[in-house]
C-alpha cells in the first residue's frame, strides 16, 4: 500500500472558486473501495455547489467536488465487495443510508433518511458533501456503488452516472404512456448536456416520435444527430407546429430538461389528456395544480431527481452496445477553472469532462 499525497479540486469557501491543491492520499477501510480517477463529468450542479451561499446547502467545507466518476479500482477496504482490482467502473453518484426499504432497492436517489443525513451534515454522494471524483484518487464508501464498465472509454463512461442516469430516469418515469400506443409522441424540451441522451435513451427503448425543442440552432443540430425525428426553435408558433406533428391530439408525454416558465408553458400547451409531465430541469418555473386548470385533465406531474443503480447498470448496458454516447468535450484536471469558465458562459456542447493530467 503506498502512501503520499494526491491532487484534488476542493471547495473551501462558499462562492468559490474551487481550488486544485494537495490531499492526503486515501486508504480504504472497512467496505471502501479505492480508486483511480480516470475521467470526472462537470455539470451545473456543480456550479450550483459552486455559487451556493453558506447554509444554503446542508454540507461542510472542504470538501472535493466531482459526481459524474469512471475510473479504475486501485484498492479495497478488508470488507469491501464487488468489482475486483484492475476493474474500470463509473460510480453511483447518490449515496444514502444503504439500509432503508429504498436504499435496499438500489434506489439510493429516495434514500428515506436523505433529511437526517442532511441534517447531521453527512453529505448525500459524490462531490456533495464528501469527496468526489475531481482528483487523482477518490474513496468510495461501498463497492454496492460501482458499476463495471470495462471496454468503455472513461470519457465516456463518466457523465452517465449523472446525465446518462438522469434522463434514463425521466425516460423511465414516462414509459408508460409511450407504450399505450405505437404512433405515442414525446416532446423532449432543451437538448443540452441530458436532453441529448434523453434523445438517445428514448430511441433505444421506446417506438415513440421524438419531438425536441431548444432555443439554439446548434442544440436542434445535435437532437437530430440523437435521432429526434422532429426538432424545432422555441417561437410563438411553437406549441401549435408540435400539436400538428401529433395529430392534434398533444404529447403523451413531455420531458422538461429545462424547467422555466416559458418551458412549462409550452408543456402544458402541448401535452394530452392524461399525459405524463417530468420536470427535471430547475429552471425556476412554477406551476399551478388547480382543478379546473391549465393542466390537461387527467395530467400526471413527476420531479424525477438522479436515478437508481439497476438503471445506472442499463445505461451502462446501453453505452456499451453502442446505443448511447455522450457528446463531450475534455479538460485536464489541472485545466478546471477554464472548463468552469466555458460551462457557466453556455459555450460546452454537451458535457465537460475532467481527465487527470
Amino acid at each position: 500500500m503506498s502512501t503520499g499525497r494526491t491532487r484534488a479540486l476542493r471547495l473551501t469557501r462558499w462562492g468559490g472558486p474551487p481550488t486544485l491543491t494537495e490531499a492526503a492520499r486515501p486508504v480504504p477501510t472497512g467496505e471502501e473501495v479505492l480508486i483511480r480517477v480516470e475521467a470526472a463529468g462537470l455539470c451545473r450542479s456543480d456550479l450550483h455547489v459552486i455559487d451556493a451561499r453558506e447554509d444554503d446547502l446542508p454540507y461542510r467545507l472542504p470538501f472535493t467536488l466531482g459526481h459524474e466518476v469512471a475510473g479504475r479500482v486501485l484498492e479495497r477496504g478488508p470488507a469491501a465487495a464487488g468489482p475486483a482490482v484492475g476493474e474500470r467502473v463509473v460510480v453511483y453518484g447518490p449515496w444514502g443510508c444503504g439500509s432503508c426499504a429504498h436504499c435496499a432497492a438500489g434506489a439510493e436517489n429516495y434514500c428515506d433518511r436523505r433529511a437526517l443525513l442532511d441534517a447531521g451534515h453527512a453529505g448525500t454522494g459524490a462531490g456533495l458533501g464528501r469527496d468526489g471524483g475531481m482528483a487523482d484518487l477518490m474513496l468510495v464508501p461501498s463497492g454496492r456503488l460501482l458499476v463495471p464498465v470495462n471496454g468503455l472509454a472513461a470519457a465516456q463512461a463518466a457523465p452517465l452516472s449523472d446525465a446518462g442516469l438522469t434522463a434514463y430516469h425521466a425516460v423511465a418515469t414516462v414509459r408508460p404512456a409511450l407504450r399505450s400506443e405505437a404512433s405515442a409522441s414525446v416532446v423532449v424540451l432543451g437538448v443540452g448536456g441530458l436532453g441529448h441522451l434523453a434523445v438517445q435513451v428514448l430511441r433505444a427503448t421506446t417506438s415513440a416520435q421524438v419531438l425536441a425543442v431548444d432555443v439554439r440552432e446548434e442544440a436542434l443540430a445535435l437532437a437530430a444527430e440523437c435521432g429526434a425525428h422532429f426538432t424545432t426553435l422555441l417561437h410563438p408558433g411553437t406549441a401549435a407546429a408540435l400539436r400538428k406533428r401529433t395529430g392534434g391530439s398533444g404529447a403523451a408525454a413531455v420531458l422538461d430538461f429545462v424547467g422555466d416558465p416559458s418551458s412549462l408553458g409550452l408543456a402544458v400547451d402541448v401535452l394530452r389528456a392524461a399525459g405524463e409531465l417530468a420536470v427535471v430541469g430547475s429552471g425556476g418555473g412554477e406551476l399551478t395544480v388547480r382543478k379546473p386548470g391549465a393542466l390537461p385533465p387527467g395530467t400526471r406531474i413527476s420531479l424525477p431527481f438522479w436515478g437508481t443503480l439497476p438503471e445506472l447498470e442499463a445505461v451502462a448496458g446501453l453505452a456499451l452496445q453502442g446505443s448511447l454516447r455522450v457528446r463531450v468535450e475534455q479538460f485536464a484536471l489541472s485545466d478546471a477553472a477554464r472548463a468552469i469558465t466555458r460551462l457557466r458562459s453556455g459555450e460546452v456542447r454537451g458535457r465537460a469532462v475532467l481527465v487527470p493530467d
